[in-house]
């Protein structure tokens, strides 16, 4: 008998652990933008785990939309299960085009991020509206070998432009470890965006100066976005200083909310 009590009690902490409550959820894939890097999910990650997701921080090598869509819709093909594909900033750009193709995507969620027509590209859309004041925070190109020019924030620059309601010292070290982003991905159209037949939420914030905040706004629009979240006072890197609402947005999406 009192084995018996354990084998049951057993089974049932077997029946809900962390593994087996995430089989039964979408895997979250989440794909950072420029002057970022995965460590800015670090947030919206603990508190996926926390709720019994799996998730990959993708590479995202900030080269072109072509082959950063590429990698990243060959990691999404990979997985056997549902999955959610969320953007930061550029990285709106390549999950729109990863997911074209892939049946397993049953959801696209844009955070700062943008969401292009064929077509359309980063650095003309974040020039639609008045707002942006990336251009004259930006670092005097660094020639790359094989041709164009990678592009970084002003570090001095960097926590009021990019990261202004992120404490001091975390912006100053994100500001050092930035990853830089080529002229040519700014400027270089989208092809095939997965938006206009996949479902997709967003958030933002009112107080982003990278992308205007009317520009995130109307993409939202035109996206025709289940739900669209506004952070008061909130900058570009939103998923770093409010993970929590982000992670809820996310959760959202993969329930199809």
């Amino acid at each position: 008998m009192f084995r018996s009590l354990i084998r049951t009690a057993l089974f049932a902490a077997i029946a809900v652990s962390p593994a087996a409550f995430a089989a039964d959820k979408p895997t979250i894939v989440l794909v950072h933008g420029a002057f970022a890097d995965s460590s800015s999910w670090n947030g919206v990650i603990g508190q996926l785990h926390k709720d019994g997701y799996t998730v990959v921080a993708a590479p995202n090598e900030l080269r072109s939309v072509k082959t950063d869509a590429a990698e990243v819709a060959t990691l999404v093909a990979s997985i056997k299960t549902p999955v959610v594909l969320v953007g930061h900033s550029y990285g709106g750009s390549v999950i729109s085009e990863a997911a074209e193709g892939h049946d397993n995507v049953r959801a696209l969620v844009y955070v700062s991020a943008f969401s292009p027509e064929a077509g359309e590209t980063a650095a003309g859309l974040s020039g639609k509206f008045p707002g942006s004041t990336l251009g004259p925070t930006l670092a005097p190109p660094v020639p790359l070998s094989t041709g164009g020019n990678d592009l970084y924030i002003q570090q001095d620059k960097f926590p009021l432009q990019f990261a202004a309601d992120v404490p001091a010292k975390d912006a100053a070290l994100m500001a050092a470890g930035q990853r830089p982003i080529t002229d040519a991905a700014l400027n270089e159209a989208e092809t095939t965006p997965a938006w206009t037949h996949v479902p997709s939420w967003h958030i933002y914030g009112d107080a982003d100066k990278n992308i205007p905040p009317k520009v995130l706004a109307w993409m939202a629009d035109r996206a025709k976005s289940k739900k669209t979240v506004v952070i008061k006072g909130a900058s570009h890197v939103v998923m770093v200083s409010h993970p929590t609402d982000v992670a809820k947005l996310i959760e959202a999406a993969a329930k199809g909310d």
